[in-house]
């Protein structure tokens, strides 16, 4: 079917057109998903936080059609660190009944430039861009599209060449999961390839990511959205970003970890709850954090990160991920007297050391996109295979 600009019919886009966020703000252009609600970004502005919460991982926009050309015009803000290559367009993945149907990226857009070395950011103003698709089977069906895992992005107009409407209800059990940068997809190639995208699909259910870069910290406004959101299972992955953040000792990290399962239980009572503990990290196994970028690779166009505690500090509480994963281990075989829905995974069931020989970190903190794979994988055979924390 051949269309022109008269053949678009566009819908009004609103919040029930959108899956995976927690939140949708109204700006004066459009819609922007945010992955905490109001009240949590409310309470601690940090710049970090604000970015990777408002980077739509998991997110997709979602409805049935006849359609078979789509155009979305979003804002992307893109970011561009200081001395290091550009890094590529966001990606948006096109999933047709259930199948991938296609990818694109939008060009233009917001510019945010971080100059870790100064500890400085600027944002600078750019124009809406359009995704297309085209050639899709006029039959009526379920389309989504999956937003960049890695790019604020800012939705503008949706435009079809056949009405749109609800789309069909899944019917599928709801997994809700928060994580680390691993989580939220840091070097996964697009969104639907993200280490939690390919576990949800891998075992049949619907996703709500709050995977955080750099932000998961056992922030109680973060327990308190996993409380108040609707699911059937829920998983928190706890350790890397309380290490390279260095933010606390273990005399503080059990009595928080306890918290945030607290609060979670207080909305989720009985729903199944596993507590993932850190992949293999070789800087930061035996060595406390904080995490800071190596300088002295920048010059190469490499952004790399080194370990700078001290591992003498260990006596002294500071945290490594050695000690995190003992700690966690032991924190759910207590629990589980009172709470047999409370189960544990070991991360290095999910990437260890042999997975680490064959396949090294790149920056020496984040996987890349075949760990992603990996990870996915292995997490969908554990939690959601006979006999995992997850298993219909």
């Amino acid at each position: 079917m051949h269309t022109t600009p008269h053949d678009w019919i566009t819908t009004p886009l609103t919040a029930g057109f959108l899956r995976g966020a927690l939140d949708v703000e109204e700006t004066g252009r459009g819609l922007l998903p945010h992955r905490l609600p109001a009240r949590a970004r409310a309470q601690y502005t940090d710049p970090q936080l604000a970015m990777a919460e408002s980077q739509p991982s998991g997110v997709r926009l979602v409805f049935r059609t006849r359609a078979t050309a789509i155009e979305l015009d979003t804002l992307p803000t893109k970011r561009v660190y200081a001395g290091v290559p550009p890094r590529p367009d966001g990606v948006y993945d096109l999933v047709v009944d259930g199948r991938p149907a296609g990818s694109g990226s939008v060009t233009g857009g917001n510019t945010l430039t971080i100059d870790m070395a100064r500890g400085s950011t600027e944002l600078t103003p750019g124009p809406v861009g359009t995704l297309r698709f085209t050639g899709l089977p006029e039959a009526e069906k379920d389309v989504e599209i999956w937003l960049p895992h890695d790019e604020t992005t800012e939705l503008v107009a949706l435009r079809t060449d056949a009405p749109v409407g609800p789309a069909s209800d899944p019917g599928r059990r709801v997994w809700l999961h928060h994580g680390s940068s691993i989580s939220h997809g840091s070097f996964a190639a697009t969104p639907t390839t993200t280490w939690p995208a390919l576990a949800a699909s891998l075992g049949g259910v619907e996703l709500i990511n709050l995977g955080l870069g750099g932000s998961a910290l056992l922030d109680p406004f973060t327990a308190r959205a996993l409380r108040d959101t609707p699911a059937d299972l829920i998983s928190v992955k706890i350790g890397i970003n309380l290490v390279n953040a260095d933010v606390m000792r273990l005399r503080a990290f059990t009595p928080a970890v306890h918290g945030f399962l607290d609060t979670i239980r207080e909305g989720h009572p009985e729903t199944p709850l596993l507590v993932v503990s850190p992949l293999l990290c070789p800087i930061h196994e035996d060595t406390p954090g904080p995490s800071a970028p190596d300088f002295s690779r920048i010059a190469d166009g490499q952004l790399r990160f080194k370990a700078m505690g001290d591992p003498a500090e260990r006596a002294a509480g500071k945290l490594t991920l050695r000690a995190i994963r003992e700690e966690l281990a032991a924190i759910v075989e207590r629990r589980r007297a009172d709470d047999p829905r409370l189960h544990h995974l070991d991360g290095l069931a999910l990437y260890g050391e042999r997975d680490a020989a064959e396949l090294p970190l790149p920056d020496d903190l984040h996987p890349d996109a075949a760990t992603h794979r990996r990870v996915g994988e292995r997490f969908a055979a554990l939690a959601f295979g006979e006999g995992g924390a997850f298993a219909a």
